[in-house]
């Protein structure tokens, strides 16, 4: 698709607008959110004629999400998208094979998780491996004939059998001997194997014939990286015969280390990996190579050990070996990165002033690049040779599927999902309002209003910190922190994308940096008084805040530092030691950048900002919830927050899921979690505004 066409169609797409909201009708629930299905994952076919797409249902009695694909014909008149029988089992990660004739994915039905092959038709599956392993990720080669997957194995094993004749062997006594970080990682103990790719050949069928090689072989890395890395971690040469993937070589380092390279190696499994970013001690991440080859393109942070540097679009002549970012004054961090069917355009979603936007570059000239989306946020895309395929959502509601065709003026609305089950739901209007914020800078935030909202009313409001830090509470429809809960609850929502917010410059995500207390706070405060002074309806007098995460230690910091507006509040998963955070969470670089070092080199650096040293100003209501699953914020974190509160007589309550990690996840938990925290609401705020 030129950027001409493109550009036609941008215009058109900036004034889509929202799907209209209900006009009266009941309170959006807990219980519609946990039981929303949910858009994901969406694939073109390389030729453009369909789109395939993964439909996340929900089991309640088996409290789970069940995963389905739906097959969409992007040139029919009016797109009916139809599920796929032989989603029956289970299934993931659908993948066109390169002609476009056949679809590989990922499903357990065998026992473990191996890949599986079906067509457009969806009818029947083959099993294309039947690997001793589960298969984590998988890519094809661009020729068809070998796939490479990702399994777990022990990194000094020489093949797939020593792995599975450790993993047999007796597990008594339990004990384990730990010489190396990471002894844990977000919610799993580390069990001593990786993630390596190996090379499977395939026949005539699309089945793997013969037996896997090891292409990363001794390798002491994770690829895919922990804990959620896939398949953009890799990519295979468009000819065929290497893949490059990025990897952090842990040695004695990986917790305190965001070096990851691209090294390439063949799928032959010799000679050894070649690292092709030595040069850059930061992130080098999402491989992708021009159609025709002669380009490999990656996004590249520049500053080792912070997480939340702006990623850049690199592009390296693959013939000369020049390397060039492309259009580096733009002052936003890229991602998803994927060409055009022609070369000619590279595409990627970025956060955007409260959006997240898909963007479209000139590979060859950079510039500024063409914003192809409008109000809303997308969360994946993909591209094929008649144009491009997204999923959006908003405030309003949850996410669809879009086709964006090369010579259309405006996009195609492929699905409607959940239709039935949001009819007759009042949803709150949403609007983005601003500020002059810390040193008198432009802060953005955002208020919803209740459901049925009324002129003249005063509702309660729920006052939402959003966590990363570097994060952004923008126009989405997240599934933990869902502001049309509260607003189906009876309240007005307030949210503010305070300083260390992504998507409004690298400048104003690295401000809060080593300032987690200050211009953040300054933020809030500024925009609880803007929210006040702009929207009347908001009741002062009944207002609590609540945060997760990073948002959770905002909270506590609150309760010593700016308690005088609240109510109540509500901390999930929050910091109440800076200092013993630092010691105990498992990615250590985060900790270290933020603070400005380790602990003991920089003890000021984690105590400027502590909560533990403002306990003796507690004096408001406070839920605590935390999990002990969640090793990036320890559960004793949460446990002393409460122990605290107690002892101090604050009014207080704990809410524990033993089986939850840094979020909470299952169906049933998710709405336990919304009846107790707006148990809490209403016994501080008295009973919502109906």
């Amino acid at each position: 698709m030129s950027l001409r066409r493109l550009l036609l169609a941008a215009v058109a797409v900036a004034v889509v607008a929202s799907p209209a909201l209900a006009a009266e009708g009941r309170g959006f629930t807990a219980k519609d959110l946990a039981t929303l299905d949910r858009v994901s994952d969406i694939r073109a076919s390389p030729d453009g004629r369909y789109a395939v797409y993964d439909l996340r249902t929900t089991d309640w009695k088996a409290d789970r999400g069940v995963h389905a694909l739906w097959l969409v014909d992007l040139k029919a008149k009016t797109p009916e998208p139809r599920r796929l029988a032989i989603s029956e089992g289970g299934v993931s990660s659908a993948r066109w094979s390169p002609d476009g004739q056949a679809i590989y994915f990922i499903s357990g039905r065998s026992g473990s998780d191996q890949v599986w092959r079906t067509t457009a038709e969806g009818a029947s599956a083959t099993q294309v491996t039947k690997l001793p392993l589960d298969v984590g990720a998988f890519r094809l080669s661009p020729d068809g004939k070998t796939l490479v997957v990702g399994l777990a194995v022990y990194p000094d094993c020489p093949t797939v059998q020593c792995t599975l004749d450790r993993n047999a062997k007796p597990k008594t006594p339990t004990g384990q001997v730990f010489d190396k970080l990471f002894v844990r990682h977000w919610d799993q103990w580390a069990d001593g194997t990786r993630n390596h790719l190996f090379a499977l050949a395939l026949d005539a069928n699309g089945v793997a014939a013969g037996e896997p090689v090891e292409v990363t072989p001794g390798l002491d890395a994770d690829i895919p990286t922990k804990p959620f890395g896939g398949d953009d971690d890799f990519a295979v040469t468009p000819d065929s015969k290497s893949v490059v993937f990025s990897a952090r070589i842990a040695g004695t380092s990986e917790p305190w280390s965001t070096n990851f390279d691209l090294f390439q190696a063949p799928l032959s499994g010799s000679p050894k990996p070649v690292n092709l970013t030595a040069d850059n001690l930061a992130w080098d991440a999402a491989p992708a190579f021009s159609p025709d080859g002669s380009k490999l393109a990656w996004l590249a942070m520049k500053r080792p050990g912070f997480e939340a540097d702006r990623f850049g679009i690199m592009i390296r002549d693959l013939k000369t070996g020049a390397t060039r970012e492309l259009a580096p004054q733009w002052d936003r961090s890229a991602g998803g990165l994927k060409w055009s069917a022609d070369g000619k355009s590279l595409y990627v979603i970025a956060g955007d002033v409260g959006q997240t936007r898909l963007f479209a570059f000139d590979a060859a000239k950079g510039g500024m690049p063409v914003a192809l989306t409008g109000p809303g946020h997308v969360g994946e895309f993909d591209v094929s040779k008649a144009g491009v395929v997204y999923d959006r959502d908003d405030l309003s509601g949850p996410a669809q599927a879009y086709s964006l065709p090369a010579k259309a003026k405006a996009p195609i609305q492929l699905t409607h999902v959940d239709a039935d089950k949001l009819a007759g739901i009042a949803m709150g209007e949403a609007e983005q309002f601003s500020f002059a914020g810390w040193n008198g800078e432009t802060v953005h935030g955002y208020v919803v209003k209740p459901a049925n909202f009324q002129p003249g009313k005063t509702y309660p409001v729920a006052f939402l910190i959003h966590g990363g830090p570097q994060g952004s509470f923008g126009n989405l429809f997240h599934y933990r922190w869902n502001a049309q809960t509260y607003a189906g609850h009876g309240y007005a929502v307030v949210m503010i994308d305070f300083h260390g917010s992504t998507g409004y410059g690298q400048g104003f995500t690295d401000a809060i940096s080593r300032h987690w207390g200050d211009r953040p706070l300054e933020d809030l405060q500024k925009g609880w008084s803007a929210a006040l002074a702009k929207y009347p309806f908001l009741d002062a007098d009944r207002a609590c805040a609540l945060g997760g995460s990073y948002g959770g230690f905002m909270v506590n910091w609150i309760a010593g530092n700016w308690n005088s507006p609240w109510k109540c509040l509500v901390n999930h998963d929050g910091i109440f030691d800076n200092r013993m955070m630092g010691y105990s969470t498992e990615e250590l670089w985060f900790s270290e950048w933020e603070n400005g070092g380790t602990p003991w080199a920089n003890p000021a650096g984690y105590e400027q900002f502590n909560p533990v040293n403002h306990v003796a100003q507690w004096t408001k209501p406070e839920l605590v919830i935390h999990s002990p699953r969640d090793y990036r914020i320890p559960v004793e974190q949460g446990l002393a927050t409460f122990d605290a509160l107690q002892r101090k007589g604050v009014p207080s309550q704990l809410l524990y899921f033993p089986n939850e990690n840094h979020w909470v996840l299952k169906p049933q938990n998710l709405v336990q979690w919304h009846d107790t925290v707006f148990s809490w609401l209403d016994k501080w705020t008295a009973p919502a505004a109906k």
